[in-house]
């Protein structure tokens, strides 16, 4: 007894109304799910594959698709229920005539039915290295130069790149006459597959090497170490990243270079702190320095300034420095400096300070300590 077939439109999943679009899409998608080339041996998958080519082939034919949406299945095959197995008009058992199904195919496969791989010989780019650098605070802010060591691969000096001993050249690969690639063609239910696979003679080059370079066995690249020094900007922070443009590995017949890519570690300062391109530091003032205001030295990135603060400076306050800040990255101006005063209370007093401090705070009152009295007037208020 003949398999009872799916409606077209479920096989492909769209709707009776589907456009041409709609179909060519939902075809793409289906027919590189089931390929064959993806999916070797899968018998589930042939069958799922040969369903879809043939849903597609009717319903992207105007005059098969008029006559399978008023006659279903018997439209477009003579033979359906009747135990053939042709279609109508040409013949899905062989899929004669796929007509746009080819180049759909070919398009997502890289000709006819086959699959294509990439040109080994065509020119690649090479990977990007990577390395690390440690850089003082004050570095990060001004910028500097730093030499670092990199592992990366380069073509050997020795043989130039070629592989081949000094005096030796390569030959061409008698298998794949030079492109890296051989053709096979198989039969199947649904036609001829052609497929494209790196060569195993010449593992892909295109060349056989009779004396292979001693210094890179052949290979044309080496793997070393290097020194390299960079330019740090200025401004750059703690986990930023420099790409040195061409400083990764050589890329591969006659393709550009690689990147270098250094990760950029800062050592902590221990004064400074930094936010985005600001820059705040605390500085300890003696008690009297705050009631009487005095003028201090104040830490910057470019060296001692003088700073004068006021009479009755408050813990916690806390002043600009314009423009003493951290250099912007790549762009013109510098950030500020934030400077908070911390009133240091004295410890470890002898008993004639302690008498000194004790006579000075008997002569002080409510109005030398605004802060204090408004806190018990609220206090006073609260419970009243």
């Amino acid at each position: 007894m003949a398999e009872e077939k799916r409606d077209y439109y479920e096989v492909l999943g769209v709707d009776k109304s589907a456009s041409d679009d709609e179909l060519k899409k939902a075809y793409r998608k289906l027919a590189k799910k089931y390929h064959p080339d993806l999916n070797p041996d899968d018998k589930i998958a042939e069958k799922n594959f040969k369903e879809v080519n043939e849903a597609y082939e009717v319903l992207s034919n105007q005059e098969k698709r008029a006559r399978y949406d008023q006659f279903g299945h018997a439209g477009v095959d003579p033979n359906f229920n009747a135990g053939g197995g042709g279609a109508y008009g040409g013949g899905f058992g062989g899929f004669g005539d796929f007509g746009d199904l080819g180049d759909i195919l070919g398009s997502m496969f890289g000709g006819g039915f086959g699959t294509r791989q990439a040109n080994p010989n065509a020119p690649r780019r090479g990977n990007d290295a990577s390395a690390s650098v440690n850089i003082s605070f004050e570095e990060a802010a001004k910028g500097c130069k730093k030499t670092i060591k990199v592992t990366k691969i380069d073509n050997c000096s020795d043989c130039g790149g070629t592989g081949c001993e000094k005096g030796s050249s390569a030959k061409t690969c008698p298998i794949c006459h030079g492109s890296g690639q051989v053709s096979s063609v198989q039969r199947t239910p649904f036609g001829q597959i052609q497929t494209q696979t790196v060569c195993n003679h010449c593992h892909g080059s295109g060349k056989i090497i009779d004396k292979p370079c001693h210094t890179c066995a052949g290979k044309g690249r080496i793997r070393h170490t290097v020194e390299k020094t960079i330019e740090i900007p200025a401004g750059i922070d703690d986990g930023q990243v420099i790409s040195v443009r061409g400083g990764g590995d050589a890329g591969a017949n006659g393709g550009p270079s690689g990147n270098l890519r250094v990760s950029v570690n800062v050592r902590p300062h221990p004064i400074f702190e930094r936010d985005g391109y600001d820059v705040y530091c605390e500085i300890p003032i003696t008690f009297a320095q705050a009631a009487l205001g005095d003028e201090i030295t104040v830490p910057t990135l470019d060296g001692k300034v003088k700073f004068t603060i006021h009479e009755g400076t408050q813990p916690g306050d806390e002043f600009k420095l314009k423009g003493k800040g951290i250099q912007r990255l790549n762009y013109a101006g510098k950030g500020d400096q934030y400077v908070k005063i911390v009133v240091e209370v004295p410890r470890d007093l002898s008993k004639s300070q302690k008498e000194k401090l004790k006579e000075f705070d008997n002569v002080t009152d409510d109005k030398n300590y605004k802060r204090q009295k408004s806190f018990f007037d609220k206090i006073k208020d609260f419970f009243d």
